[in-house]
């Protein structure tokens, strides 16, 4: 709290009826909670942004971001013990077709972040390559359903070993304990190249897998038909967070930083990382686009999972009938 120099003290004393109203509207802005998907990283910047510059207050609510804890976010937000969470594409897609009660309403990153990488040190050309070598993995249908899809359309068989390691795969890749693993290339490819780790990739939408918005944020059909007004002013607030991290990323940054000390002890791979957002356009498209969920790309990661046998219903079954895509995000909170 600062201190009030004696000026303004005096004219606090005579705005009183004003600070009262003031401080009435602050009591009743809406109180939001939104739930992050992993420990704070540059995914989650806009929502910094728009708490600590005031965007969100700005918009009549009080929201607060939850710590990162064992339970996801989807999870949290279909259970309706947080209104918003930031949420992967994949995970969308596999819980609402299990029947939570999960939508999208917001696209955090434009196209794919992900990528397979390797040492750079490796004979891997193409993805073919990579038969019959190790995978360091994080134990999930999907990785499978994802890296065969990559080596086939390369004219591979599809066939490699598997170690489930989590996040030590990046130190398994880099000790030369695995062969390839997967990444996010704005953040654990940045990181890579911070320590002069010298790596090689391959896109994924290079061979044969859709391209998507990889993260996304996430909300309830409850809770955004019980509160559609709170739910455009959360959306088009936390796009103005987002907007500020592309053009003034430094400072946004600072600011992810500031709020996250005990977290971000590196802020050099902060500034990468943002770096890597922005010229990579994914934050921001080239074409402009912040926040919006382009209805094609969506489509087609569902459709893509839907035929690779991962979208499983509430009992573990592989969904007989595509399901209504259309039904599993919106722009329309976006304004």
């Amino acid at each position: 709290m600062t201190d009030f120099t004696r000026r303004q003290a005096l004219f606090l004393a005579a705005s009183l009826p004003f600070a009262g109203a003031v401080t009435q509207a602050r009591a009743a802005a809406q109180k939001i909670t939104v739930a992050l998907d992993w420990t704070v990283n540059t995914n989650h910047i806009g929502l910094f942004v728009a708490r600590d510059k005031g965007f969100y207050r700005d918009a009549g609510l009080d929201v607060e971001i939850l710590p990162y804890g064992d339970t996801g976010s989807g999870t949290l937000v279909a259970n309706r013990v947080a209104d918003f969470g930031i949420s992967g594409s994949l995970g969308l897609f596999t819980q609402k077709s299990a029947g939570a009660d999960l939508k999208a309403i917001y696209a955090v990153v434009q196209s794919e972040t992900g990528r397979v990488v390797f040492n750079a040190d490796r004979a891997i050309k193409t993805p073919k390559n990579l038969d019959g070598l190790t995978y360091g993995g994080f134990g999930s249908a999907w990785e499978n359903a994802l890296l065969q899809t990559i080596i086939r359309h390369d004219g591979g068989k599809g066939d490699f070993s598997t170690v489930t390691l989590g996040t030590s795969a990046y130190e398994a890749l880099a000790n030369g304990a695995v062969d390839f693993t997967l990444e996010v290339s704005t953040w654990e490819g940045v990181e890579a190249e911070l320590k002069g780790l010298k790596q090689r990739s391959f896109r994924y939408a290079d061979y044969g897998v859709p391209d998507e918005h990889t993260t996304l944020i996430v909300s309830s059909n409850a809770f955004l038909a019980a509160n559609p007004k709170a739910a455009a002013a959360f959306v088009q607030a936390t796009r103005r967070g987002y907007a500020f991290a592309v053009d003034h990323a430094k400072e946004a940054g600072e600011l992810l930083v500031a709020a996250n000390q005990d977290t971000l002890t590196n802020p050099a791979l902060i500034d990468a990382s943002l770096k890597a957002l922005n010229d990579g356009h994914f934050l921001k498209s080239a074409s402009g686009a912040i926040g919006a969920m382009d209805k094609a790309k969506m489509q087609a990661m569902g459709g893509y999972l839907f035929a690779s046998g991962i979208l499983l219903d509430g009992n573990g079954k592989a969904l007989k009938d595509k399901p209504d895509l259309a039904a599993y995000f919106t722009n329309e909170f976006l304004g």
